[in-house]
């Protein structure tokens, strides 16, 4: 098997693994624990980890909050800042092209919650533009989110230049930064970012472990009541192993990040130049370095997949898992749909090889041809 579909999940890194064995076995304290070792061992980790978080995104270990991954980290971002927004308030501004955790959190705040909702446009590219984010916001509007880059097709958004748009109106900005941290360059200060939300295994860390970025001095309110963990915003037992993953994975990133890039977007440019006719959706260069998404015209998506099952990789048309519906990605940028059912997405990581990238390419240009001769007749 060759896997190439890292934007779903990724393997976990043998360096994170080695990080968090103790703490299932000799360290397997409860960081709220504070009467003896075990404990204390385990809130160290935590705020050792903590610091590698804080580290990645250019923010305050105060900053950072542990959540069980990305989707519950952007409902405590969303619906958290709605339930302390200003008198007088409730217009968010937001990209169509988000992660379903955003768009359907906004829905429900606008079903249940008397918030509006300006979707805005984006180009053929998935890219939001900064003027119309500008032109959407009224003085009713408390939030903007934009995510930093997208699950599908790959394309990078212009957080810093919405970011400041955002603080010139004095205005939240959240993104969810899950398919861009540790992958592109981000700073939360540098991009002017209020919430952010990630995940560790979209990292090479373990799947179970997130975080929110929250800048300090800002109050959202909490959505779960409990033991008052987290300083109150997030409370639950915290998951010691996978938060010491997070954090190990972090610093992986951090210190890697750059070579790490280069290397996958040659592998992706080799890939593409390999795959012959096909057609790619999103931006040439301002897209994340190991995303292909890709349409084989006059082919079947679901077939092709089937026809290579040693290969793993996403159809590029569902906008989730054993979806038949095109998703609202690639409607966003205009595509007909019969393209659409013909799009694969490759997702290349850290440890794709040259390798896999010329086995996948002979595998699905043979299985496109056969495909394409079997229609004919």
């Amino acid at each position: 098997m060759i896997y190439l579909d890292n934007h779903a999940t990724t393997p976990i890194d043998p360096r994170v693994l080695d990080a968090m064995l103790p703490y299932f076995r000799e360290r397997f304290g409860n960081a709220a624990s504070r009467s003896h070792r075990f404990g204390w061992e385990a809130d160290e980790a935590v705020e050792r980890a903590r610091g590698q978080v804080a580290k990645l995104l250019g923010a305050d270990p105060r900053e950072i909050f542990f959540t069980s991954g990305a989707s519950e980290a952007n409902n405590l971002a969303l619906k958290g800042a709605a339930a302390r927004r200003r008198p007088g308030t409730g217009h968010i501004v937001a990209s169509p092209v988000e992660h379903p955790s955003v768009r359907d959190t906004i829905e429900h705040l606008v079903a249940g919650q008397g918030c509006e909702v300006t979707w805005l446009p984006v180009d053929a590219e998935g890219r939001v533009r900064p003027a119309d984010v500008a032109a959407a916001i009224t003085p009713r509007t408390f939030l903007v989110t934009a995510m930093t880059a997208n699950n599908e097709i790959g394309t990078v958004q212009p957080v810093r230049e919405i970011g400041r748009i955002a603080a010139e109106r004095k205005i939240l900005f959240h993104t969810d930064a899950t398919q861009g941290v540790g992958k592109i360059p981000f700073d939360v200060r540098a991009d002017g970012v209020h919430l952010a939300a990630l995940t560790a295994h979209k990292i090479y860390g373990p799947k179970g472990a997130g975080a929110l970025y929250v800048r300090q001095g800002l109050e959202i309110e909490r959505q779960t009541h409990g033991g008052g963990q987290e300083r109150g915003l997030r409370s639950g037992t915290l998951n010691v192993p996978g938060i010491v993953g997070l954090g190990m994975a972090c610093e992986i990133c951090r210190l890697e990040r750059e070579e790490e890039a280069r290397r996958t977007a040659a592998l992706r440019d080799r890939l593409r130049a390999r795959l012959g006719d096909v057609r790619m959706s999103g931006p040439d260069r301002e897209r994340l370095p190991g995303n292909l998404h890709v349409s084989f015209p006059d082919v079947d998506a679901e077939s092709l997949m089937l026809a290579v099952p040693e290969v793993a990789v996403s159809s590029g048309s569902a906008c989730a898992s054993g979806s038949m519906e095109i998703s609202h990605v690639l409607k966003a940028i205009g595509m007909k749909p019969d393209l659409a059912k013909s799009s694969v997405r490759f997702g290349l990581g850290r440890f794709t090889t040259e390798a896999d990238v010329d086995e996948a390419a002979e595998r699905f240009v043979a299985a496109a041809q056969r495909l394409r001769k079997v229609a004919r007749r």
